[in-house]
């Protein structure tokens, strides 16, 4: 395994870790899923450059695309539950208060 992809599968992991176990606030939760998001981007990005196929090129992008709608649902729901129930802490969100 190479630096490099072991760096990412690291940066990947260290993301699941932070959203299992710091699930404090819902930011920090959006904030490990981008880069878990991103970790994925750049693995796919280096795994279309090493096939050197054309055939793969437009993955990287949908990826981007899907982690850019996914941060602005996050932030919108983040913005509508502070509004509504006045804490972002994932703990006081419950199925029977929404």
């Amino acid at each position: 395994m190479t630096p490099t992809h072991f760096t990412l599968t690291m940066g990947f992991f260290l993301g699941l870790a932070g959203l299992a176990f710091h699930r404090t606030y819902t930011l920090s939760a959006l904030l490990c899923l981008e880069g878990m998001m991103l970790a994925l981007f750049m693995s796919l990005s280096l795994w279309t450059l090493q096939l050197n196929s054309t055939n793969f090129s437009s993955a990287p992008m949908l990826l981007l695309a899907f982690s850019a709608c996914e941060a602005s649902v996050g932030l919108s729901l983040l913005v509508a539950t502070s509004r509504t129930h006045g804490t972002t802490y994932l703990q006081g969100l419950t199925i029977l208060r929404c």
